[in-house]
């Protein structure tokens, strides 16, 4: 008997364990690859940007097996271009990115639950001023109302225009894209989760609906590596 019941709380154990996050994430993909996203959502910007790190594989994703339990594992880094650039001069300071200070929007409706509009960007890119607890930098979280939530993270200092508790509406101004916390330079870091609290529990996979993908339209899917993408 002494015998089952080990087993038994090993094999609760290691199903809990593999279904959340797994040794390699196979259980993950197995519940989350197929994971239809409830909310209704439209890209949260307004031009071309490029995908820098957004898809279902490890590869295209870089968050994606290095951030279980941090809610990012189908996470998307996002730069402005114009005319396939990303900067109007050498990249070298903040403001030669068409990112930095560039709209965002929220995608989709919601009520903004928590967020951190006062950190300093970082003073150039490439560099890092990492404050205690504040790896998303200046960041909004929009709780959907249907267990998503949405967080967009590294705007810029004091350009956040909402407030705790205000109700958004999809394709409403939430603030300015930046490049505060741990960022390498002006991006926009989004995912989709599963709980409210920031940077902690399951992310979910995130379909947008009507976008342009390298000029094709798209219906409703994913972004992925390297694709630039518009509103239709």
């Amino acid at each position: 008997m002494k015998h089952i019941i080990t087993l038994f709380f090993a094999l609760i154990f290691a199903s809990c364990t593999d279904t959340l996050i797994g040794d390699e994430g196979r259980q993950d993909e197995d519940i989350y690859l197929n994971y239809r996203t409830k909310t209704d959502l439209e890209l949260p910007f307004e031009g071309d940007w490029r995908i820098s790190a957004g898809g279902r594989t490890h590869l295209e994703g870089a968050h994606h097996f290095i951030t279980r339990g941090s809610g990012q594992r189908y996470a998307y880094d996002i730069f402005k271009v114009v005319d396939g650039n990303g900067n109007s001069g050498n990249g070298s300071e903040n403001e030669d990115s068409y990112t930095f200070g560039a709209r965002l929007n929220a995608p989709g409706d919601g009520v903004i639950i928590s967020l951190e509009n006062g950190i300093e960007d970082n003073l150039r890119p490439g560099t890092k001023n990492i404050q205690q607890g504040s790896a998303a930098g200046n960041y909004i979280m929009i709780d959907h109302l249907n267990g998503e939530y949405s967080l967009l993270a590294h705007f810029k200092k004091g350009s956040i225009i909402v407030s705790v508790g205000d109700v958004v509406i999809q394709g409403q101004e939430i603030g300015k894209a930046g490049n505060s916390g741990n960022s390498t330079g002006p991006h926009l870091h989004y995912h989709l989760q599963n709980t409210p609290d920031l940077l902690d529990g399951i992310g979910l996979p995130a379909q947008f609906k009507n976008y342009y993908a390298d000029d094709v339209f798209v219906g409703n899917s994913e972004p992925v590596r390297d694709e630039i993408v518009r509103k239709d």
